[in-house]
């Protein structure tokens, strides 16, 4: 069997789970609800039957639980396509969607509104404190000379850590009372408050920058001998970077105004993906996208679940499982070189 047959079979076998896992997740919680009666409540709402639940029930399929799966789904699929192409335009390996600040960036934006408490801008606030962020990081490479990979990292890491601080000062110096829990919540990460906007959001940054840099593996490829090799395949070099890096941004920024930071989903989960199918981008993006979203269906719904009544920001549990789980992918590379 060719590569790029079992890679086929691999993306048709994950989409298949991704569907498995979507609906599954929405049957877990305290109300009774199973298989037949998600897909009966989907139907019904778009007029393709009736459903078979109450007005309660349904309400808590399509108004609760559907959204927050679609968004988890959404977001683990932008992180990890983003962590993937970040690693290949950096050639870094340790690289992951927020290394050019944009989660520094977003959370100082979020605080900004939550303390202002105008907490319906929060994810516009968060999206445009990502764009300052990366904005900030290439302003700050390109002062250094020309923009390589190893400026851009350290320009990030800079305007990364100076976001942190603000961010921390300023809840320190103004936060009081239950607010600390509302903002807390939100920069270890969380979909509690996922509704149909959120879905809407999502999908439409997957739409708008995630399928077009699915098409560009080819430039990836090239990528990842360096900036002459790709420059000789005939590849604009700088504007290719540039636009990735865009469209990157774009997909975070949106991901992150959503859900806050969720950490090690843009880290580890393309190196997974390159077990399976090698390094080639044109599988490894797709792929790593559909892995993402059922790894973050899989985290939220352990998140929202093993602790019922009191829920834990899936960015504990994404930190707890990725952690260990990085440490073995690291123990792996060592072991096969």
């Amino acid at each position: 069997m060719s590569r790029a047959t079992r890679s086929i079979l691999l993306g048709v076998a994950l989409a298949a789970l991704l569907l498995v896992s979507v609906t599954f997740a929405i049957t877990i919680g305290p109300a009774n609800i199973t298989p037949v009666d998600v897909w009966g409540s989907v139907l019904h709402h778009l007029g393709l039957g009736h459903s078979p639940l109450s007005l309660l029930r349904d309400g808590i399929v399509w108004q609760l639980r559907l959204p927050r799966v679609l968004t988890a789904a959404a977001v683990g699929a932008g992180l990890a396509l983003s962590g993937a192409v970040m690693q290949a335009l950096t050639r870094n390996p340790l690289a992951d969607p927020y290394l050019l600040g944009l989660s520094s960036g977003a959370s100082l934006g979020a605080v900004a509104v939550l303390l202002l408490g105008v907490a319906i801008l929060l994810p516009l606030a968060a999206f445009l404190g990502a764009l300052l962020a990366l904005g900030l990081t290439l302003l700050l490479a390109s002062s250094l000379g020309r923009i390589t990979p190893s400026r851009t990292v350290l320009a990030g890491i800079a305007v990364s850590s100076l976001a942190a601080a603000v961010t921390s000062l300023v809840i320190f110096w103004t936060v009081t009372g239950d607010s600390y829990r509302e903002i807390l919540g939100w920069l270890l990460g969380s979909l509690a408050g996922a509704r149909w906007p959120a879905v809407g959001i999502g999908f439409a940054a997957i739409l708008i920058a995630g399928l077009p840099i699915m098409l560009s593996g080819r430039i990836l490829d090239a990528f990842a001998f360096g900036d002459t090799a790709a420059a000789s395949l005939g590849i604009n070099v700088p504007g290719a970077r540039w636009t990735m890096l865009a469209a990157t941004a774009l997909l975070t920024g949106a991901m992150v105004s959503v859900s806050g930071s969720i950490g090690f989903v843009g880290l580890i989960l393309p190196h997974a993906v390159r077990l399976l199918v090698g390094p080639r981008h044109r599988p490894l993006l797709p792929l790593s996208a559909i892995v993402g979203a059922i790894f973050l269906i899989w985290a939220d719904t352990a998140a929202r679940s093993l602790f019922d009544p009191r829920e834990l920001p899936v960015g504990i549990v994404t930190a707890i499982i990725g952690a260990p789980v990085f440490a073995l992918l690291l123990t792996r590379r060592r072991s096969a070189t």
